[in-house]
């Protein structure tokens, strides 16, 4: 048996997403250790917060790290449709974890604010928010470079969250500088307002990761592109049962395309056959699936030869 080779497209997309990974585990496990110290020095609800996030990127940077691996597997014998989903499964996992220290954050907050009290040692604080912002800054610039080569849906809540932290740590600046001038209000009530960001932000995450494994339509820019396709091809005269949904870096597609009566099986496969060559030539990596009616077995379809060259529509049913 032949070993199948990887295509380029695939390679760059195993290449960009291990490095994305490997890159924000290590930025994550930098973070926890120095945050933590910082808070363990000042006991700034803050930092806390600050530190808190750090370790939940490290959790959900290593199951990233891990699903986006089993996710680039190929299709085996108890998973044809390949193994994409592992990235909406790693983000709604991200998901739950982030919401669940946003809510032991915002207690622990409220608690420090109502007991009230001086932060120690401010300045440290805020120099270790920086270092953080411009490790930070390093990993999302890199991480928008392999969401551009790969559409990763994990590697997109990766960055999502460690975005937020460019944000978070500038707040945490915030509030050091204002406690050191004596507004001690200001530790508590920002971790309070970390909190909540974070819990917005893991609930549409959360969201998106969710309609990916319910198999949630293609959006509608590319439903468009495949149906300026369809209408272009020679020999279809319309389609219907228009399907679409992605795993991972895969895209499939699937419809039936009405073809006159009179052509030859051969004629209507290359017809099909072409029309399948352009779809996939339209995404990264696509599934093609085409099912050959003739006009006769249309239901309701008049019995004419009209070309398709109708206005392009996104809904399943192609207009007559």
């Amino acid at each position: 048996m032949t070993k199948k080779v990887a295509s380029r497209p695939e390679r760059d997309y195993a290449f960009w997403v291990k490095t994305a990974t490997r890159a924000s585990v290590s930025v994550a496990l930098t973070l926890i250790v120095v945050k933590l110290w910082a808070w363990v020095s000042t006991d700034a609800s803050s930092m806390l917060a600050s530190a808190t996030d750090s370790l939940l990127d490290s959790l959900a940077s290593l199951f990233t790290f891990f699903s986006v691996r089993y996710a680039l597997q190929p299709a085996d014998h108890e998973h044809r449709f390949g193994h994409g989903k592992a990235e909406s499964l790693a983000a709604l996992v991200q998901s739950a974890l982030i919401t669940g220290s946003a809510l032991l954050l915002l207690i622990h907050s409220a608690q420090q604010w109502y007991q009230g009290g001086a932060v120690a040692k401010p300045t440290l604080g805020i120099y270790v928010s920086i270092f953080a912002i411009a490790v930070t800054l390093g990993l999302v610039l890199l991480q928008r470079v392999a969401i551009k080569h790969t559409q990763s849906k994990a590697i997109a809540a990766d960055h999502l969250h460690f975005q937020s932290d460019l944000l978070l740590n500038t707040a945490v600046i915030v509030a050091l500088g204002l406690s050191a001038y004596g507004f001690y209000w200001a530790d508590s009530v920002f971790a309070i307002l970390i909190a909540v960001y974070l819990a917005y932000g893991a609930i549409k995450i959360g969201w998106d990761a969710f309609q990916g494994l319910m198999d949630r339509e293609l959006p509608d820019a590319d439903k468009e592109k495949i149906v300026a396709v369809l209408a272009a091809t020679k020999g279809i005269h319309g389609w219907h049962d228009l399907r679409t949904r992605a795993s991972g870096p895969v895209r499939f597609i699937q419809c039936h395309v009405e073809l006159d009566d009179h052509l030859s099986l051969r004629q209507a496969h290359d017809i099909a056959d072409h029309a399948e060559q352009e779809l996939r030539e339209l995404f990264h990596e696509t599934d093609v699936i085409i099912h050959m009616d003739p006009l006769s077995a249309v239901p309701d379809h008049p019995q004419t030869s009209e070309s398709a060259a109708q206005p392009p529509a996104c809904d399943n049913d192609h207009s007559r």
